[in-house]
């Protein structure tokens, strides 16, 4: 039952954002909501960025590299492709930790130097939320930007 319900969190989390990140194209990856925040580009990147990053604390190793947190948006321009190839890989990892988890692993504690020893399915509910958060600021910038 817990698997079930972790997938589905998963699949409505997905379905949800892509309504959001199907909308990105290359040209409207530059727009801003205001001159103090980031590109949809950046925001994009860091929603996958961070889905790695953070599935390291369930054992899970990656080779994406943080550009993003913490980092301020130079401009750069960002590849709408590969950054939704890294979200789509993203989900797959959460996924994957829903597979081959017990559900006593989910409630088993890890230590993160973000939110101190919490349980593996409220770091999942972080990643969740995270990424849900961030495709509203997308959402938004979508719509108002400039």
């Amino acid at each position: 039952m817990t698997k079930d319900i972790l997938n589905d969190l998963i699949a409505q989390n997905q379905k949800t954002c892509d309504f959001t990140f199907n909308e990105i194209t290359e040209e409207n990856s530059v727009l801003r909501l205001n001159d103090d925040t980031a590109s949809i580009g950046f925001i994009y990147r860091h929603i996958g960025e961070i889905m790695h990053l953070l599935a390291q604390f369930f054992g899970v190793p990656t080779n994406v590299e943080n550009t993003t947190m913490g980092q301020k948006d130079t401009g750069k321009a960002y590849n709408r492709d590969e950054n939704q190839k890294l979200i789509e890989d993203g989900y797959q990892v959460l996924y994957g930790l829903v597979k081959n988890l017990s559900e006593d692993q989910w409630r088993e504690t890890l230590d993160t130097p973000f939110f101190g020893t919490i349980s593996r399915v409220r770091l999942l509910g972080h990643i969740l939320y995270h990424t849900t958060y961030h495709c509203g600021q997308i959402t938004l910038t979508l719509k108002h930007g400039k």
